[in-house]
């Protein structure tokens, strides 16, 4: 297929996902005020808690089987792969830009952690979708799609799997000790942030106290374990019992099966987590406008990190796996394996900014930007692996 015409393909996907997320970030305007911060608040809840499960449940039950699971064992290993490239990225990044020692956690975080689950989320299923996708039958492509992405977020959800490992107890630390060098900043230069407060330091717990699912739990040592969010796997492990024993699965899977309404059921909820994720994804960056004083390199260095450099180093990595025999042939495996260098950093990190106070307005510009230019990115990359696979 020509080069042109994968890129026409590749921007349709780009660009629904642009409009809704406009769309997310108009219905969060002040003056709008239909998306506001509590209303995102609690639609992140129901999407984490209803939508998310049901969408990852649903779809491991229909794909993933014993045979499945042998030949995708690759991607927790990729998934662990861009972390640590992305972190030895970040550190570059701070040897050459040397910022302030709160911001350094920060910065390795969104080198090193990615969008992982709700991107690919929403752009597999719509790359499947067009007539000019390269991976064969819409339907096909989209049920392994989503398969791969499912596994995909379910590594990153689920508290045994090394996504989450590496996002909440590896990012969610280095933001912790990084902002420690807040409280030996003199308190006035933070007194305009915080007047209720002596130290930033001390308007941490008054935030954790007001949001409690943000709260990560204590550990026996009174330190603090992996948060909340990545203990709910359960939903991911009914799906991976559903498509790994035979019977549960020939039971509630396939259009003759006795239990088909549950499956059913679960497909028509995990249908509503991709418009909802990305208005949410719209409404959040609109922090991002209100601006920092962080240094216009540290930008920089993050999005050549995330769109440059992980990308290229994505490509040797997954290229010479297929060459050893350690990734199946299949293209949209491939594809994917491919797209998790090549996506911006977590949302997550906002969250994990917010629970120490520290760098949360920098966050903010720095995902407005990099999921601004995302749209540019993941266009020329997709049409890239999409030529690259095919």
């Amino acid at each position: 297929m020509e080069f042109l015409g994968l890129f026409v393909t590749a921007s349709i996907p780009v660009l629904k996902v642009l409009l809704v997320t406009a769309l997310g970030s108009y219905l969060a305007l002040d003056h709008v005020s239909i998306l506001g911060e509590e209303t995102r608040k609690h639609l992140n809840t129901i999407v984490f808690y209803v939508f998310n499960p049901a969408l990852v449940c649903s779809n491991l039950a229909k794909t993933i089987t014993y045979e499945s699971m042998i030949k995708l064992w690759f991607m927790p290993v990729n998934v662990l792969i861009t972390f640590l490239v992305g972190s030895i990225l970040g550190w570059i990044v701070i040897h050459f830009t040397r910022p302030p020692q709160h911001l350094r956690g920060l910065i390795l975080g969104c080198s090193a952690a990615g969008n992982l689950g709700n991107l690919p989320l929403i752009i597999i299923p719509a790359l499947c979708k067009e007539e000019g996708s390269p991976f064969g039958d819409p339907d096909v492509c989209y049920t392994y799609g989503m398969a791969y992405v499912s596994l995909s977020m379910a590594l990153v959800m689920v508290n045994l799997q090394i996504g989450a490992i590496c996002l909440w107890s590896y990012v969610y630390n280095i933001v912790r000790l990084s902002s420690r060098s807040i409280k030996d900043i003199p308190v006035s230069k933070y007194s305009r942030e915080s007047s209720n407060s002596s130290d930033a330091g001390s308007s941490i717990e008054p935030l954790l106290l007001s949001s409690p699912e943000l709260v990560p739990p204590v550990d026996d040592a009174g330190g603090y374990a992996l948060p909340r969010t990545v203990h709910e796997g359960k939903a991911e492990i009914v799906g991976f019992i559903i498509g790994l024993v035979p019977q549960i699965r020939k039971s509630m899977i396939g259009g003759s099966a006795p239990l088909r309404v549950i499956q059913d059921s679960a497909s028509l909820l995990g249908d509503g987590a991709i418009p909802a994720l990305t208005l949410i994804v719209g409404g959040n960056l609109l922090k991002g406008l209100k601006g920092s004083g962080i240094k216009k390199s540290l930008v920089v260095g993050i999005i050549v990190t995330r769109y440059i450099a992980l990308p290229l180093i994505g490509i040797l990595i997954v290229k010479g796996a297929v060459h050893f025999g350690l990734v199946q042939s299949d293209p949209l495996y491939q594809f994917v394996l491919l797209l998790q260098f090549a996506v911006p950093p977590a949302m997550n990190i906002g969250t994990i900014t917010q629970l120490f106070g520290a760098g949360e307005s920098e966050c903010s510009v720095i995902m407005l930007w990099t999921y601004a230019l995302a749209s540019i990115s993941l266009t020329i990359w997709c049409t890239f692996f999409m030529w690259l696979v095919g």
